[in-house]
């Protein structure tokens, strides 16, 4: 799922920034919000797990709590305010979140190889 998730995040990047296309609402609006959060949370678990040196570490359910709260918080509420002309509040967007933090708990934040075969 991680490598779904990279490569339809990127040629979603790349098609509306690089190309200008302009996608459907529910696809630039939603889609790639509930995209970007896998990728980022499994950045961190990777990260997390060579700089603790667990292979098997998983991220807790509160550090996916608080990153759902903090992506939420800063673009649909800080960043708005911030740079009106840059970004705009959805509400919807916090679900889009949301949705891609539980995929992210179902499909990808499980313990890491054992190592045996």
């Amino acid at each position: 799922m991680f490598a779904a998730a990279c490569v339809a995040y990127s040629a979603f990047q790349l098609l509306t920034r690089g190309f200008g296309y302009r996608f459907p609402t529910w696809v630039s609006s939603w889609l790639a919000d509930a995209l970007c959060v896998p990728v980022v949370l499994t950045l961190a678990l990777v990260a997390q797990r060579v700089l603790r040196r667990q292979p098997r570490f998983v991220l807790p359910d509160a550090w996916l709590v608080a990153s759902w709260l903090y992506v939420s918080l800063w673009f649909e509420l800080l960043a708005p305010w911030l740079l009106p002309a840059r970004y705009a509040a959805d509400g919807l967007d916090v679900l889009a979140y949301a949705a891609g933090t539980w995929a992210f708990r179902r499909w990808l934040n499980g313990p890491g190889p054992t190592g045996r075969r």
